[in-house]
């Protein structure tokens, strides 16, 4: 794992953006994307919430390759209210790493739990991450934080 500043829209184009999510799915079917980064994943591709809902809907909270987006989500709660969850943070970096790892390509992920998910980088986050993730990650840090 790697830190940098910046924006994740404007990685380079080799790097897969990973997004921040849930398992919630609406009564329509759609995935709440209402916050952080994966409100502005929908912005910038309205058809993403019913797209992951479907995902979530049959195969569960896991990390998912959206190749036509070049994203990929990472979860971090189990629905949208709660607190983000470490062990399902845990659980979606070694999902990640073997995405990355059959893909050989790079991925830039917000730090994962520590906005919206109410969790703390320096304490709580990235001593258990930064053990876990490889070193094809970067972890992004919003320029203006």
């Amino acid at each position: 794992m790697k830190e940098t500043k910046g924006n994740l829209w404007e990685a380079k184009p080799q790097f897969i953006r990973c997004i921040t999510t849930n398992g919630t799915i609406k009564k329509n079917g759609e995935l709440v994307m209402g916050r952080g980064n994966a409100l502005q994943a929908k912005q910038k591709h309205p058809e993403l919430p019913k797209l992951l809902g479907q995902y979530i809907k049959n195969s569960g909270n896991i990390v998912y390759y959206l190749k036509e987006y070049g994203i990929a989500t990472f979860p971090v709660k189990h629905h949208w209210q709660d607190k983000a969850d470490i062990g399902l943070i845990i659980q979606s970096c070694y999902q990640l790493n073997a995405l990355l790892d059959s893909l050989n390509k790079p991925a830039v992920l917000p730090r994962p739990g520590c906005a919206n998910g109410k969790l703390n980088w320096e304490k709580e986050v990235k001593p258990v991450i930064s053990t876990i993730l490889s070193n094809k990650v970067w972890v992004i840090t919003n320029e203006r934080s």
